[in-house]
């Protein structure tokens, strides 16, 4: 025991290792137990329920059918970016897009994150190459 009276030192855990992989919460056993063998009866209730006009139901069963989707693939022109200075095309691209309705800000500012990545790649590769042609005309000398 330690001198505070507790099994375990202070910020270390009685399990290290963590609970197991696949290991469930109490409540969510329990509620398998009461659901066993009524899932289909279940379903047809809410099917009924969703056919006669409820509403939450019918909400419930159409996500089932069709859940909300998080991403959709988009096309548009985006120019070439193979210099930082070909950046200004890019962003005029993607401000033209969603003015016309092409894409949706938040598609512009997802596409806009990855123009901003790719430009970073760029801008050290270029700073990389300028190292190395510094180094190499200081070894030269």
């Amino acid at each position: 025991m330690t001198t505070r009276g507790k099994p375990f030192q202070a910020g270390q855990s009685g399990n290290p290792a963590g609970k197991a992989k696949g290991t469930r919460h109490r409540a969510t056993l329990a509620m398998e137990a009461l659901l066993e063998g009524e899932g289909e009866a279940l379903t047809r209730k809410a099917i009924e329920l969703a056919l006669s006009g409820d509403g939450p139901a019918l909400r419930l069963c159409l996500d089932r059918l069709m859940p909300v989707r998080r991403d959709r693939a988009i096309s548009f022109a985006l120019p070439e970016i193979t210099t930082t200075t070909d950046l200004p095309k890019a962003t005029n691209a993607l401000l033209q897009a969603v003015a016309s309705g092409e894409l949706t800000p938040s598609e512009a500012a997802d596409v806009g994150r990855a123009v901003d990545a790719h430009v970073k790649a760029i801008e050290a590769s270029d700073l990389h190459e300028r190292l190395a042609r510094i180094e190499d005309s200081m070894q030269q000398r």
